[in-house]
Parts: C-alpha cells; sequence; structure tokens
C-alpha cells in the first residue's frame, strides 16, 4: 500500500510546501501538545502557523463548536447571524478604530484582499506601498504586494507596489544606524518616494513581519510614518494576522507600539482568532468599509460554527490573561534561547517579543544565509520532540518560534532545552 506521503505527491500541487524529509502526519492535539500518526508526541512551539492561539482541543471552544453544529452549521451573510453579530461587536471594540464596521473572510489572504479593495475603492487609486520582506497572503493580489521574494510567483498585479524600508531592524542600507536615525531614514525614504508619484491608497504593514523571520522596527516607526501618510490623504492598513490577540505580550495589537500614531485606518485580522477554525477579518472605520457602491456578500466567511469558535476563544483569551502571559513566559523563553544560542556562531541574531521568536541562521562569520542549516535544525528539533518553524527574506535561514499563548514556565524551559540540543547539529 502507497504511504500518505506518495499519495499527497501523486494529487497535491508540488508548490504546496511540506516539512521535514519524512513529512509527518498530525492526528491529534492536546493542550501544547500534538501526536503523529506513529503515535509519538511532539511540544508544539508553531501552532499551525500560530493559528492555534489558545491551546489544542481546548474545551471550550470544542464545545462552542459541538453545541453550535447541532443547532446549524451555515447559513451566509444573506441571513442576520446571531453570533457573527456578537463577535463583530467584541472585536469592533477590542479594535481601537472608531465607529468600527467588521467584515468576516476565511483567512488572513482574503481579509487582506479585501483591506485592498476598500483601500483602492476608497482612494480611486490601485498605488500600494509595502514594506521589504513582508509577506500578505497567496491570491493574486496580495502576492503582488508581497516584498519577499521566495513567495511572490509571479510580477503580474492589478496593483502598483512601491516598497518603503523599514520592516527589517538589522539589513538594509540603515542597518547600522541607532534607532532614531534609522527612523530618521526610514521617514525620509518615505518622503523621498511619495515625491515621485501621486495619489497613493494606503500602505500596509505587518507590525511585525511573519514569514520574514519575525522581524520588526524600532517601536514608533509607523506612528512616524502615519504623520506623513496623514499628510497625504494615505491609509493605514495594519495587518495584524499573525501579531493580534496579544501575541506579543507588551500589546493587544502589534499596532499599539507605534500608538503615538492612534489606530490603524484598516485593520486585519485571521489565524489564532479561530483557534484553528477558518475566520479571518477586516476593521474599518465606517466611511471606509461603507464605501463599496456595489453589492457583496460572503458564503463562508462569519459562519455560525467558525463565529461561534471566535466567541469562546477569544472569551477564554480574555479572561485567563493569555496576552500576560505571552508577556511572561515569551520573556523567560526569549531568555532561555538567546543563552542556548549564545555560543553557536551560525545564529546571526535571536530576536522577539512575547511568544513570537526568531533565530537567524547564517554563515559563520558572515551575513550570507543559510537555509541549510535552518533545516538541520528544523530536523533535529522534530527529532527530540520539538515542532518549529522557519521564515526570513533570505533564504528562509530564521527558525520561527511562536508557541499557543497558554504556554506554561515549564514548557518553555524545556521547549529550550531542546531547542538547544538541536542547535549541537552545526
Amino acid at each position: 500500500m502507497s504511504s500518505l506521503f506518495d499519495r499527497h505527491k501523486a494529487v497535491i500541487p508540488d508548490w504546496v510546501a511540506l516539512y521535514y524529509r519524512d513529512p509527518i502526519e498530525i492526528t491529534h492535539g492536546e493542550g501544547r501538545h500534538v501526536w503523529d500518526a506513529e503515535g509519538r508526541r511532539y511540544l508544539d512551539f508553531f501552532g499551525g502557523i500560530l493559528t492555534t492561539m489558545t491551546a489544542h482541543a481546548l474545551p471550550e471552544v470544542t464545545k462552542a463548536v459541538a453545541e453550535q453544529a447541532g443547532r446549524i452549521i451555515h447559513s451566509s451573510t444573506l441571513y442576520l447571524n446571531r453570533p457573527m453579530v456578537e463577535l463583530a461587536e467584541r472585536i469592533a471594540g477590542l479594535s481601537g478604530i472608531p465607529d468600527a464596521r467588521v467584515f468576516f473572510t476565511t483567512s488572513g489572504t482574503e481579509a487582506n484582499d479585501t483591506a485592498l479593495l476598500l483601500a483602492t475603492a476608497y482612494r480611486r487609486s490601485n498605488q500600494i506601498l509595502a514594506m521589504r520582506n513582508s509577506y500578505h497572503g497567496r491570491s493574486f493580489s496580495t502576492v503582488g504586494i508581497t516584498g519577499n521574494r521566495a513567495w511572490s510567483p509571479t510580477s503580474l498585479s492589478p496593483l502598483q507596489t512601491l516598497y518603503v524600508h523599514g520592516g527589517v531592524r538589522n539589513r538594509g542600507p540603515y542597518a547600522q544606524y541607532d534607532d532614531q536615525r534609522f527612523v530618521e531614514a526610514c521617514v525620509a525614504d518615505l518622503e523621498d518616494l511619495l515625491g515621485h508619484t501621486r495619489d497613493v491608497a494606503a500602505l500596509i504593514a505587518e507590525p511585525v513581519q511573519g514569514v520574514g523571520g519575525f522581524t520588526s522596527p524600532p517601536d514608533g516607526l509607523y506612528a512616524a510614518f502615519r504623520r506623513v501618510l496623514d499628510r497625504h490623504g494615505i491609509l493605514w492598513i495594519a495587518d495584524e494576522v499573525q501579531t493580534g490577540w496579544g501575541r506579543t505580550g507588551d500589546h493587544f495589537w502589534g499596532w499599539q507600539a507605534h500608538g503615538q500614531a492612534g489606530p490603524p485606518d484598516i485593520l486585519t485580522f485571521a489565524k489564532g482568532i479561530g483557534n484553528g477554525m477558518s475566520v479571518g477579518g477586516v476593521v474599518a472605520r465606517a466611511e471606509i468599509m461603507n464605501c463599496i457602491d456595489a453589492n457583496s456578500i460572503s458564503t463562508f466567511g462569519g459562519s455560525p460554527i467558525t463565529m461561534a469558535a471566535g466567541l469562546a476563544n477569544l472569551s477564554y483569551l480574555l479572561e485567563h490573561d493569555l496576552q500576560g502571559n505571552a508577556r511572561r513566559v515569551g520573556g523567560l523563553l526569549l531568555e532561555r534561547v538567546r543563552a542556548a544560542a549564545a555560543g553557536v556562531d551560525a545564529v546571526r541574531e535571536v530576536r522577539g517579543r512575547g511568544l513570537m521568536i526568531g533565530l537567524e541562521l547564517t554563515e559563520p562569520g558572515t551575513d550570507r544565509a543559510d537555509p541549510e542549516a535552518a533545516s538541520a535544525v528544523l530536523e533535529a528539533a522534530r527529532e527530540r520532540g520539538l515542532l518549529i518553524g522557519k521564515g526570513g527574506g533570505h533564504n528562509t535561514s530564521t527558525l520561527r518560534v511562536a508557541p499557543p499563548l497558554s504556554l506554561t514556565v515549564a514548557e518553555a524551559e524545556e521547549g529550550a532545552a531542546i531547542l538547544e540540543e538541536a542547535l549541537g547539529v552545526l
């Protein structure tokens, strides 16, 4: 009988990536652990790409899903939907955006796609500013604004995209500057860029670049950008697909690290809010959200069952102060990971905040990315019972560590010890 891997290769596109030389089938999970088809248990420090936000098989979420499934699973947005309205009310209040409206989608890609539609319709322009090293999804429009070559398979796009410095602190022409001068240089670059164009619709930016390897600018950069954007009437879209819901520890939203500028004009979210259910969405003030002058619906966005999951998950997160846990346990984990990496020449930098930690690997003594080293550590961690991710704008050479926000101190210590062992293969 053919293996599941062989069957996968026979029917799934080649460009759907799989981790590991011998890919694993995850069959079930509980808390911060998952099990594969061979019965091996793993400590999960990647959460299905930052999506299992609270815990695997969280009883409050599974109960809400089961109860809603017993009533009705689907109706579409053509009918009033109580769970959708209730979750929208809570998210609108948490967003910080005044007079907010919420539109639900099924993914972060679709959320960012909708945000681009809103911004270009509102501003009557197809010009978009995006950050270098960025990632915003896999649809035709979001691929067109992605500033990371590894995740952008075509240069064709309905949008004209201009890329701005600032998303990566430790590389590029301003890397040697202190934080203040770095911000000043990036703002000057933005001003210069805007001097060569007109009627830009929006800047879209991840407060912490996820696929790009958990890179971020100094706090306050986007506040400085916002002052420039406001002078030109340009909207600010905060892509919170990976940074939202308290994962960064210090803040509920990533944009709040740049909070002097106030909330963004448009905020997008997905991944963690559904804890594995397909939930994404867009928040914008009413005048922007309501600028669409054509009919629209969503067949699957805001479905009763995914909204029930989102409500239960959000309630659990707030009631158990998982943002505070991300700050406390994340700070401990970051300290332990830095200690584990201290004597490893291939580790160029350990960075992060909250439960978003990146280890950038390069050829020792150089700035040249080393994706083979990243793959070797990924494999070694799995062999020792730890699942992590990888990313980065320079040939996928950054290890990504992003456990569920309910991570315990003991699990953080265990994971850091395994990672230290895995780094020993370099």
